[in-house]
């Protein structure tokens, strides 16, 4: 029997009611849905074409989208899928031979690999902040190799000993405290301000630079490692709480349940270190819970007019009907469990689903990505809601994350729709 507090689903007609409207891709807020970008200007601005990938997770391709999107300079987007997640697009590989991402055409000149393209788009539109070439950004572009050497070590060479997992760790945070005396030496947040006024901060190409692949640090040393790189290091805990304040980072940001479970393809393997800390953040990570602060500090404004619940609804609406073909349930059982975890998000009741669903409930849960699907917060909502309306049927969990590929992810279903 239900419990005697527990709501009838609403209908789709009724949930969509309680969807709030999506902000401008072209002209709003930074977005992984969009694919053309002109911050109030005319097409007929557009020099640049971004080709990246569809689950805007590519690391490479984040720091060239966060690069385009503080300079607002106007884009194309052409989206390509990942090995690790299906099939790459045969008209891509006829352009790039390699497959290789991010690639961006500049005023029709194909330009390859991260670093290649901050140039060119550098000496085409200005520097953001420091020039990339300048010694000192120099300087700091080499630590963040360091850092990213440091952690590549500590998370993905395999069966280390006690000595050695400590010695990694180590060798991490000697890395971690350059990057914060880095920090230290500038009066604001950033590495490298392009603008530090109270009214337009701005981080500059050094720190755009530093930005995914520390996100990523972030995530994947507290999943595998129980390793808070905000608590640890306090200087990049504010440098991540100022970049949160930033729509612009804001819509490129990933979760931890994405970075944990993305990585290990892309990186031959992620390894854990067994220990108290290490396997309650995982279980508060996979059950997507979240990690409060220690994952964002941001919190959307009480007046904000898109609470992350009902920017959460309306994705997954624009979405429902392929999400029901696709579970293990099937269309015809996934339909009122999912509507039973949607009312429970829209109205903070609880809805209980019907019997033997939570494993298709987990499965979903398991399978949001983040910032494809929608925002951090939006999608933690939905993750606990998931999980919550789970609990009501029974411990059953869904089909099990791969780690050799994400082929579960492929994103060619959702094309059409």
């Amino acid at each position: 029997m239900p419990p005697a507090a527990s709501i009838k689903a609403l209908d789709w007609q009724a949930l969509a009611e309680l969807t709030v409207p999506e902000a401008d891709r072209i002209n709003g807020p930074t977005n992984a849905q969009a694919t053309l970008r002109l911050f109030g200007q005319s097409e007929k601005a557009l020099r640049v074409t971004l080709y990246r990938d569809h689950h805007a997770w590519c690391p490479y391709c984040q720091k060239v989208w966060l690069w385009l999107e503080w300079k607002q300079i106007p884009y194309r987007i052409r989206k390509v899928t990942m090995r690790c997640y299906g099939e790459k697009e045969a008209w891509f590989k006829k352009k790039v031979p390699s497959g290789m991402l991010p690639a961006l055409e500049l005023d029709g000149r194909l330009i390859m690999e991260s670093d290649q393209i901050l140039l060119a788009l550098e000496h085409a539109f200005g520097p953001l902040g420091h020039q990339l070439e300048e010694p000192r950004t120099l300087k700091l572009r080499d630590l963040e190799r360091q850092l990213f050497g440091a952690w590549c070590r500590w998370l993905c060479t395999v069966r280390l000993n006690q000595r050695q997992e400590q010695a990694c760790r180590e060798q991490f945070q000697i890395k971690a405290r350059m990057m914060e005396h880095q920090l230290s030496a500038e009066q604001g947040p950033w590495l490298d301000p392009a603008s530090n006024t109270p009214t337009s901060p701005c981080p500059g190409s050094a720190d755009v630079v530093f930005i995914p692949y520390v996100e990523r640090m972030n995530a994947s040393l507290a999943y595998y490692k129980g390793f808070s790189l905000r608590e640890e290091h306090p200087a990049i805990h504010k440098w991540f709480k100022a970049l949160e304040e930033l729509e612009v980072y804001r819509g490129t940001q990933g979760d931890f349940h994405t970075h944990a479970h993305d990585l290990p393809p892309q990186m031959g393997g992620c390894w854990v270190a067994p220990n108290p800390k290490q396997q309650e953040l995982a279980e508060a990570i996979d059950c997507g819970e979240g990690l409060a602060e220690l994952e964002t500090c941001w919190a959307d404004p009480d007046n904000s007019k898109t609470r992350p619940e009902g920017l959460a609804l309306s994705r997954v609406l624009k979405h429902h009907q392929r999400l029901l073909e696709l579970n293990p349930l099937g269309a015809i059982r996934f339909d009122q469990p999912l509507r039973a975890t949607l009312t429970r998000m829209a109205l903070g009741a609880s809805c209980s689903p019907d019997p033997g669903s939570a494993g298709g409930l987990r499965y979903l849960r398991d399978r949001i990505s983040v910032p494809r699907d929608m925002p951090l917060l939006s999608a933690r909502r939905l993750r606990q809601a998931l999980e919550q309306t789970a609990q009501l049927d029974s411990p059953e969990m869904g089909a099990p994350i791969p780690i050799y590929d994400r082929f579960d992810q492929n994103p060619k279903p959702f094309l059409a729709s």
